[in-house]
């Protein structure tokens, strides 16, 4: 029989999320029934949308949601043989069983390109940055693209496309040392938005006509103050809100409505399984930049199953540099 290890949502989290806020059980798995495979994970993602998502989906109690890369131990499915890698969406936990409908069979895999990029460039955050900027922003050649958060895992995957579509990208991050890796995998400017005495005044300064683009994760007052500076029918990916996920208290205000008016501009939220039916098609197009050089991958690995929710906080303060994910 195989134990394996979850993280459950204890409580539901009041503000910042805390250690106790999560509780960690052991459990025995059943034996395989016809169809099913067993898998063990290999590397497992934290995301921000886990923080928002928890409290809309989740009762206390529950497993921690999230994906992984896991690989088949033992199987009486024929689609999945031992030995197989797969992405799955089976939360915190070391080991599952799954009848197969639900997993993803990682494509061909070249030996040189790690399987956790299955949980970020080659996975859902890059097709995340992916759909945003091609369907939401709809980039052309010579736009000028804002990314905020651009260090992060959607963020660095954005200004890397953007720049394989001919634009001029401008990225902010929260540390000098992500600034300095944002240089390095080619954006134009960027600037820690901690650190600027006017983040108008930084923001006029990296593009002083303005923007045609903005694919935004953090909203909250940033975005607010991004908005004056859009171009005339501006395009504006709302992908995540980080800066108030934690909040207790909504934040208020400014609005809006009048620089939406003035400038014309286009702003629409999303979700990235819109576009489910295009994933594979999108995965060979983001693996094969990858492959290229096209597109470099920077990921924040932590060691030991025990310290996922260690690493969740920690990715929601910003300490990682890329992708996030946890090496079991």
């Amino acid at each position: 029989m195989v134990r394996a290890k979850s993280w459950t949502l204890r409580k539901h989290f009041e503000g910042f999320p805390k250690t106790s806020d999560f509780e960690l059980k052991e459990v025995e798995l059943p034996k395989l029934k016809d169809g099913d495979v067993l898998c063990e994970s290999v590397f497992l993602s934290v995301d921000p949308y886990m923080r928002p998502y928890s409290g809309r989906i989740m009762k206390e109690g529950d497993l921690m949601i999230g994906s992984q890369v896991a690989k088949v131990v033992e199987s009486k499915n024929p689609t999945y043989p031992v030995g197989t890698y797969v992405v799955a969406n089976s939360g915190w936990t070391t080991h599952f069983i799954s009848d197969g409908k639900a997993l993803q069979l990682l494509p061909s895999w070249p030996e040189k390109i790690p399987r956790s990029l299955a949980l970020g460039t080659i996975g859902m955050p890059g097709l995340t940055a992916y759909f945003g900027l091609f369907e939401i922003c709809k980039i052309r050649a010579g736009d000028t693209v804002l990314v905020s958060a651009a260090a992060g895992a959607v963020g660095s995957v954005v200004g890397q496309i953007a720049k394989i579509g001919g634009c001029k990208v401008v990225g902010c991050a929260g540390s000098d040392k992500k600034v300095a890796h944002l240089k390095q995998i080619g954006f134009d400017e960027a600037f820690n938005y901690k650190t600027v005495g006017s983040l108008e005044e930084a923001l006029r300064k990296a593009s002083p006509d303005g923007y045609d683009c903005y694919f935004d994760n953090v909203g909250g007052e940033f975005s607010s103050i991004v908005l004056n500076q859009m171009k005339k029918f501006g395009r504006i990916a709302v992908c995540g809100a980080i800066s108030g996920y934690n909040d207790t208290v909504p934040q208020k205000g400014p609005y809006v409505q009048i620089p939406m008016i003035f400038n014309e501009l286009y702003m629409e939220g999303f979700i990235v399984s819109r576009w489910n039916d295009r994933r594979e098609e999108a995965l060979k197009i983001l693996l094969r930049w990858v492959v290229e050089g096209k597109i470099k991958c920077e990921e924040h690995v932590t060691e030991g199953f025990e310290k996922m929710p260690a690493a969740f906080m920690g990715m929601l303060k910003g300490e990682n540099l890329g992708k996030a994910v946890i090496k079991v």
